[in-house]
C-alpha cells in the first residue's frame, strides 16, 4: 500500500494561447488504506485528473506518485458496457491483468466481488451493467494494486442496482484495506463510501477535509452549493 500523491499537477488540452486547462495546479493526497471521494459537477476535471494518473491524459505540469501509468493502479471506468472485450470470457479478461494466469484465482476474485466462481467462462453479453462492473473491480483487484481509481462507476447503472455495487466496494475496501479514488458527482454516494472528501470545481481542488467535516460543515460557497442542490425526499 501507498498514498497516491498530485503535486502540483496540471493537465492542458491545446496549445497554450487557444488551449484549456482542464486540472489547474492540483495538489492532493489519497492516503494509503482510505478512500477519498473526489466531487464535483460534469466538466469539473475529476475524470481527467483520474485519466492523469492512469497515463491516459499527459500532465503539463507537476508530478504524480505512483507515477503515471504504474501498474499498481488500476482504474474502473464509468461505462461497465465498453469496459469488457466481447470476444473474451469474463474470465479470461481477469487473468489478462494477472502477472501469471491462475484459474483458482479468477474464481476467487469473482466470489470476493459477489459472482459465482463457474461463470467465469461466460461472455460479458450475458451479464447485467451491474454484474460487468463487479467483473471490472475483478479485473482491477487482479493486478494486485496498491490504488485503485474508480471513476464514476455507479452513474451509468439503474438506480436500483447501484446501491448493490456500492456495497461491494465498500466490503472490498475493508476487507482488503484498498487506498482508492473515489470519482462521483452524487455527494450521497461520496459520503456512503468515502473517508475523506475533496471537491473539485473548474479545475481546482476548493475543499478537502473528512467527509462529515466537510459535508457537515461546509467552508467554501461551492460546497454548499452542490449540497443544496442534492434531492431530498420531502421536496
Amino acid at each position: 500500500m501507498r498514498d497516491l500523491t498530485f503535486e502540483n499537477v496540471t493537465v492542458r488540452f491545446g496549445s497554450r494561447r487557444r488551449g484549456t486547462v482542464a486540472v489547474d495546479d492540483v495538489s492532493l493526497v489519497v492516503p494509503a488504506g482510505q478512500v477519498v471521494g473526489l466531487v464535483g459537477e460534469s466538466g469539473s476535471g475529476k475524470s481527467t485528473l483520474a485519466r492523469a494518473a492512469v497515463g491516459l491524459a499527459p500532465l503539463s505540469a507537476g508530478r504524480i506518485e505512483p507515477a503515471p501509468g504504474h501498474r499498481k493502479i488500476q482504474m474502473v471506468f464509468q461505462d461497465p458496457y465498453s469496459a469488457l472485450d466481447p470476444r473474451m470470457s469474463i474470465g479470461e479478461s481477469i487473468a489478462e491483468a494477472m502477472p501469471s494466469v491462475d484459474r483458482a484465482e479468477v474464481g476467487r476474485l469473482l466470489e470476493l466481488v459477489g459472482l459465482p466462481a463457474d461463470r467465469a467462462r461466460e461472455r460479458p453479453h450475458l451479464f447485467s451493467g451491474g454484474q460487468r462492473q463487479r467483473v471490472a473491480l475483478a479485473r482491477a483487484l487482479a493486478g494486485q494494486p496498491e490504488v485503485i481509481i474508480a471513476d464514476e462507476i455507479t452513474s451509468a447503472l439503474d438506480v436500483s442496482i447501484q446501491g448493490a455495487v456500492l456495497n461491494v466496494v465498500r466490503e472490498l475496501q475493508r476487507r482488503m484495506n484498498l487506498t482508492m479514488l473515489f470519482i462521483s458527482h452524487n455527494l450521497a454516494v461520496v459520503r456512503y463510501v468515502s473517508d475523506i472528501v475533496a471537491v473539485m470545481r473548474e479545475g481546482r481542488i476548493v475543499e478537502y477535509g473528512p467527509v462529515d467535516e466537510v459535508l457537515g460543515a461546509p467552508r467554501h460557497e461551492y460546497t454548499r452549493e452542490l449540497l443544496a442542490a442534492v434531492p431530498h425526499p420531502s421536496r
